[in-house]
């Protein structure tokens, strides 16, 4: 194991984002079981594709502390490390509305230039926030230049938008801030919480509460504020990440004591205190993604605790890596290998509405998503080969 690393988030974070791609799928299937689809917004009920997210705002959060203290260790100082958490903030967020503008295209728009706009937005993608550092391929170019050909291209992309429908057509807006949107908004809070606090449980703990305590009021309001308080987005994201960022903690502080086998107790006690609340907050609220309820952010932050607490006992402690190796290629590129199903949709998409009905659909259906899936990871991985890695 890596000093300030532990080889479960790597693997979970590679088995979240292939599971990603796989329910990300389901839109070119038929006929498969309702539990492993999103429940509606009006349902009271938790789908397996509504846990997959939240995974990975857990994920990212268990990340922030060792990210930030590396950079330390570096000799960055804390101006340096608060820049570069905004820079990824603001990558992650305009990357974000470029890909929900993509989605709420006008009617209008002819299917052959939105798969153009779509191929063009992941390219400018690349060129900006393409890792650089292993020369490759770049290094008769500046990489100045490569970088302005993509912002360029993001504003070429930006001015020839059409968004609305018939008699009412708009530019690009915030629909939403889509999923690397909200990934951005929960960063960049719950980084700046650990920048500020450090790895101090007893500021971390109850910023962590105070997140679910906000996201209690997104559906009650407080007595003093007409409207309920809002963190940009759903303070749901914000307490998934943070729940987290305290796992990471107090991993960081029962290493430093010498009293690391605790740990899995303590990730089991944290598990089973969010699905109690969670399941305790049902009743007022019900379980639902689309409405970011209480009871769904911490039912499924009990479930990341939980599973994350397993990862560690296979991977850290019984030191079974091997098995994920075939799937590593998610977890070390992951924003890349999120982004590959936008190259490959909208340039083959016309072979895979010819895929018969009869593979699209129950259980075939769903090892042909998962075949997709493992593709995309594979073709992750070919990328990382010739340095096209995204890094932000």
């Amino acid at each position: 194991m890596n000093k300030g690393r532990i080889a479960s988030i790597d693997i979970f974070r590679a088995l979240t984002m292939l599971l990603m791609i796989f329910v990300n799928d389901f839109w070119t299937l038929h006929d498969i079981p309702s539990w492993l689809e999103h429940a509606a917004a009006g349902e009271d009920r938790l789908g397996f594709s509504d846990i997959i997210f939240p995974a990975f705002l857990f994920i990212v959060g268990l990340s922030i502390p060792f990210a930030i203290d590396a950079r330390f260790r570096k000799g960055q100082s804390r101006i340096q490390v608060f820049i570069h958490i905004l820079q990824r903030s603001a990558a992650l967020v305009i990357m974000g509305f470029f890909m929900v503008n993509l989605e709420n295209f006008h009617p209008g728009v002819p299917r052959y230039l939105k798969a153009v706009w779509e191929v063009l937005m992941v390219t400018a993608f690349l060129l900006i926030w393409n890792n650089y550092k292993n020369p490759g391929w770049t290094k008769k170019i500046p990489v100045i230049y490569l970088q302005l050909a993509g912002f360029l291209l993001l504003v070429v992309l930006a001015i020839t938008y059409k968004g609305g429908m018939p008699g009412d057509p708009q530019w690009m807006k915030t629909h939403w801030w889509g999923i690397l949107g909200l990934i951005g908004w929960a960063y960049l809070l719950c980084a700046l919480v650990y920048l500020l606090a450090g790895a101090r449980i007893w500021l971390i703990m109850p910023i962590w509460i105070i997140l679910y305590v906000l996201n209690v009021q997104e559906f009650t309001g407080l007595p003093w504020t007409s409207s309920p308080v809002r963190l940009v987005v759903s303070a749901s994201n914000h307490a998934l990440v943070m729940s987290g960022v305290l796992a990471s903690v107090f991993y960081k502080k029962l290493n430093e004591s010498g009293r690391i086998k605790l740990f899995i107790s303590l990730l089991m006690i944290l598990a089973t205190i969010s699905l109690l609340y969670g399941f305790a907050a049902r009743p007022e609220w019900g379980i639902s993604k689309i409405r970011a309820t209480p009871s769904w952010t911490a039912i499924c932050a009990g479930i990341s605790l939980a599973f994350f607490a397993g990862m560690y006992w296979i991977a850290d402690i019984r030191n079974r890596t091997g098995w994920a190796r075939f799937m590593m290629p998610a977890g070390r590129s992951t924003l890349t290998c999120y982004l590959v199903p936008y190259i490959i949709y909208p340039t083959l998409g016309s072979l895979i509405m010819m895929i018969p009905a009869s593979l699209a659909g129950g259980i075939i259906g769903l090892i042909k998503s998962m075949i997709f899936a493992l593709l995309v990871v594979w073709i992750t991985g070919l990328l990382e080969k010739i340095n096209i890695r995204l890094k932000i």
